[in-house]
């Protein structure tokens, strides 16, 4: 950490520790109720049925909700206990709680998640589409817990500035969706008691905010979720003198990271696929309310965003399917559609789509979906046209090779020469420099692994971040970046660029991760794509002075069947073949799936999901050397 740093954290300790001890509660004026604000959710679609909120909407009134991996969490929650492991986390000051000890608070990302209040939001929404009474009764019910059970600033629910932004978001859907002031909610003397109690919650939370924002090396994405909740609740509710600078405060912040946080390119600097889309969706939120404030942002705030759906489509192949690159938590910004599954890409290249009149985001959105109706009411997408991708993405430091792309016989590839994450900790990055993913007609072969585990089960969080775990090359069984801690990097590992050449089908980047240890290797890789032959041609170069254990690792996808044919792998999937050949004879190649020590052979699809699916791996000891790999794609893989 910088010194400035270190003032600030102590800082922020010796103010913990001073509201802990004084209780320094903000007093809490009476709103203004005369006040109009600006919401996001006000028109309604004319296509949306209500079939699909009211089916989600019973599931959960018949008591049982989905968080992440867990399929019968409780209903309503237990808005202090963690449903998967059943932890009860203490109601003591919350900002005086480690919430990253599993002890004292469980699986915290199985805690927060319910306190998000999106399950709020699927019940206002059967509300406005059906009207029946029960959604909006079970709304009410689950507020007043909610106020009772978390008071301020007590319990886990006021540790996390950026939980408290995301939850304001969901409270202004709510409020839009149900009527706002002139709600049912509010009727009588215990209505009255709600709507007192959650404006009373609401400028806690604005204020916490405001005092709590993430600074220094937590400012990725955590700062935006914060100035995106002091921005809509300070339009959504102007109820207070101090709801103007909240306000001021959320929107130039959240405009500043934004395009702080977003190359020019259209990469988001956490490198992370995951966050690419949580920075989007933030980013398609803040832009529609300064629009419907009539205070738009800046053209470089949109330019940036159609630069982001740039990317999104160029490394989205031709079936959909999108890498894993980075980390990944499974959250939704807007979880507007009640199937918890949906697809969380394309709606963001169907909101480009409309936004910036490109007929190839509507192309590769395919529909248009129920969260974009929301979002965007009664504007159809263009008519969809393909169109050849962007290819170069030098300052995010990601290269597509590809063979007839946008056709249903195309090959992509998206290969990796990216830094290894955002700011000092580089939090949601993987040790996977010169790492590449491969589809051919919309079918993974060779894919990211994905992510899996985040506070909880080190040894796993660990695996899917190595370097072994990537399609790369790993020496002396080490990552490329050294792991500080679970968002944290010591040694990072460089990458940069050699040569691109999209039509001559040819990358070439290098990296320095392998430069630290005692006898110094330098990691090149050259990979060529011969599209009309469908071979795919990858050599490693290593420099070095002595002899080295190398590990080049090939992760496949889950539907997947691998064997061994004299020296080579014939890779199996839906009846077609991919044959993979290291032509270096002192490598060896092995079929490890589901291996648990040392772990090998894993995918995460899903946040705290993961299956075993075949990696190929060839080992053995080299010194100076060129490792030429040959991948043939057997004509006709097809989507």
């Amino acid at each position: 950490m910088s010194p400035a740093e270190i003032a600030h954290r102590v800082s922020n300790v010796v103010q913990n520790g001073w509201e802990a001890r004084f209780r320094l509660d903000p007093a809490v004026p009476a709103p203004d109720l005369s006040v109009q604000g600006t919401g996001l959710l006000t028109e309604l679609d004319h296509s949306l049925e209500g079939r699909p909120y009211s089916k989600a909407a019973d599931r959960l009134l018949s008591g049982q909700m989905r968080v992440f991996a867990k399929d019968d969490a409780p209903f309503p929650p237990h808005w202090n206990r963690d449903p998967k492991t059943g932890t009860q986390a203490p109601l003591s000051f919350g900002k005086g709680i480690n919430y990253r000890h599993e002890a004292i608070v469980g699986d915290i990302k199985y805690l927060w998640e319910p306190n998000r209040h999106q399950e709020l939001v699927t019940l206002a929404q059967a509300w406005r589409l059906t009207d029946d009474a029960r959604y909006l009764d079970a709304i009410a019910g689950l507020l007043r817990s909610w106020l009772d059970e978390c008071p301020y600033p007590y319990g886990v629910n006021w540790t996390s500035s950026l939980e408290l932004g995301l939850r304001l978001v969901n409270w202004s859907f709510v409020w839009d969706l149900t009527g706002g002031l002139q709600s049912r909610l509010f009727d009588g003397e215990g209505g009255e008691a709600l709507r007192e109690d959650w404006l009373k919650s609401i400028y806690l939370h604005q204020d916490f905010i405001a005092r709590h924002l993430s600074f220094h090396s937590s400012a990725n994405n955590h700062i935006l979720g914060e100035y995106l909740g002091l921005y809509v609740a300070g339009a959504r509710w102007p109820l207070w003198a101090k709801s103007h600078q909240w306000r001021s405060l959320g929107r130039e912040g959240f405009l500043r990271e934004a395009l702080l946080q977003t190359g020019r390119d259209g990469v988001n600097k956490e490198q992370a696929v995951y966050y690419q889309h949580e920075v989007m969706d933030m980013m398609i939120l803040a832009g529609l309310l300064a629009r419907a404030e009539e205070q738009d942002f800046p053209v470089e705030y949109w330019a940036r965003l159609e630069a982001m759906c740039e990317f999104l489509a160029a490394i989205m192949d031709v079936g959909g399917n999108v890498p894993m690159i980075g980390d990944a938590d499974d959250a939704r910004i807007a979880r507007l559609d009640p199937d918890q599954h949906s697809d969380p890409y394309k709606p963001l290249l169907a909101a480009g789509a409309i936004l910036f009149d490109r007929e190839d985001f509507a192309h590769k959105a395919g529909h248009m979906d129920d969260k974009t109706c929301w979002l965007l009411p009664n504007r159809p997408l263009p008519w969809p046209s393909a169109r050849p991708p962007v290819t170069t993405f030098s300052e995010g430091g990601y290269y597509v090779l590809g063979h007839n792309l946008e056709q249903a016989d195309e090959i992509r590839l998206v290969c990796d020469c990216a830094p290894l994450g955002y700011l000092s900790i580089a939090a949601h990055g993987h040790a996977d420099a010169l790492a590449f993913t491969l589809s051919a007609g919309g079918m993974e072969w060779l894919i990211d692994p994905g992510t899996f585990a985040y506070h909880t089960e080190k040894k796993w969080r660990d695996h899917f971040r190595s370097t072994l775990a990537h399609n790369t090359l790993c020496i002396d069984g080490l990552d490329q970046s050294v792991i500080g801690g679970n968002f944290m990097w010591m040694h990072k590992a460089n990458a940069s660029l050699v040569q691109f050449d999209a039509e001559a089908g040819l990358f070439e980047g290098e990296h320095d991760g392998y430069r630290r240890l005692a006898d110094p290797v330098t990691h090149r890789r050259r990979i060529e794509l011969d599209g009309p032959a469908r071979v795919v041609t990858v050599t490693d170069f290593l420099e070095c002075s002595e002899e080295h254990e190398v590990g080049l690792s090939f992760q496949l996808a889950e539907e997947c069947t691998a064997r061994i044919d004299k020296g080579e792998v014939l890779v199996g999937k839906a009846g077609q073949t991919i044959r993979i050949r290291c032509e270096d004879a002192r490598l060896e190649p092995v079929i490890l799936e589901g291996e648990t020590d040392p772990p090998a052979g894993w995918i995460s699809r899903r946040f705290d999901e993961k299956s075993a699916a075949p990696m190929i791996r060839w080992t053995g000891r080299v010194s100076r050397a060129q490792i030429r790999t040959v991948i043939t794609i057997q004509e006709g893989a097809r989507s």
